[in-house]
């Protein structure tokens, strides 16, 4: 059985998050394992609180997992601090960690920040340079290369900037954009591609950035090849947005079962 580690927050309600993750991994048949970084409190409504872990406890956690059980791939989420990005990236350097998958998490889904200016530069020095792909949205990449994004050339211009930081892949998601179509931009080395479908008139998102992203690392950790890997990942997340059980009064969560292999 194929393995897939989340480095990422807690999500009380289980829309977002190391929960959203790891049923992620559990409906692609991969056997998922967590380090915690930080504890929401948290429904679909918004964040109430959260409280960071020390980052010697986050880099317990991976130790452990890793040591044991192993991993094909990771996917690496809300860190909350400078430290807990430093701590992770020693962690990804010093166990040679597999197809990486970054989604840098910066602000919840009702707006709540989520992510220290410090931690953003440090993600960018320090983490990007180990991920095999990173997921921006559209706010996450102003935030990243100080440009505003407005159309599909700003786009690409963006996720161009964003793979000269260091990963091999970079997808850069344009749910926050508008239109009938929800367009998402891939970019590499050797390539670039765009993924489009439908936009879903829906009010329950919550968690689409984790699921994307831990949707990806499974596919990665499975074997499949990056440009395949992303485009089912992108299916999966359609299918569980249309399939969503309509829980909560904000932003309900994902239907993540919705066609799962067991």
């Amino acid at each position: 059985m194929r393995r897939a580690l989340t480095i990422a927050g807690s999500d009380s309600g289980a829309g977002a998050g190391i929960q959203a993750d790891l049923k992620t991994f559990a409906a692609h048949g991969v056997y998922g394992t967590c380090a915690i970084t930080a504890v929401t409190a948290q429904n679909t409504q918004g964040v109430a609180c959260w409280q960071a872990l020390e980052a010697d406890l986050v880099t317990a956690q991976i130790e452990a997992v890793v040591s044991d059980i192993g991993a094909d791939a990771v996917k690496i989420g809300m860190l909350a601090n400078a430290a807990i990005a430093e701590a992770v990236a020693a962690s990804v350097r010093a166990l040679d960690l597999p197809q990486v998958v970054v989604d840098p998490v910066m602000i919840a889904k009702g707006g709540d920040r989520l992510l220290s200016e410090e931690a953003m530069a440090t993600i960018r020095s320090e983490l990007f340079p180990l991920a095999h792909v990173v997921t921006p949205n559209i706010p996450e990449a102003e935030a990243l290369t100080g440009r505003s994004i407005r159309s599909l050339d700003d786009m690409r211009e963006a996720a161009t900037r964003i793979l000269r930081l260091g990963p091999r892949v970079v997808l850069l998601k344009g749910g926050h954009a508008g239109g009938h179509e929800s367009i998402d931009v891939c970019v590499t080395a050797a390539e670039s591609f765009e993924i489009r479908a439908p936009r879903i008139d829906t009010r329950h998102t919550h968690g689409t950035g984790c699921t994307l992203s831990s949707a990806i690392a499974a596919n990665l950790a499975l074997g499949l090849p990056d440009r395949e890997a992303i485009e089912r990942a992108r299916e999966y997340l359609d299918g569980a947005i249309r399939h969503a059980p309509g829980l909560g009064s904000g932003h309900g969560p994902l239907n993540h079962f919705w066609r799962a292999v067991y």
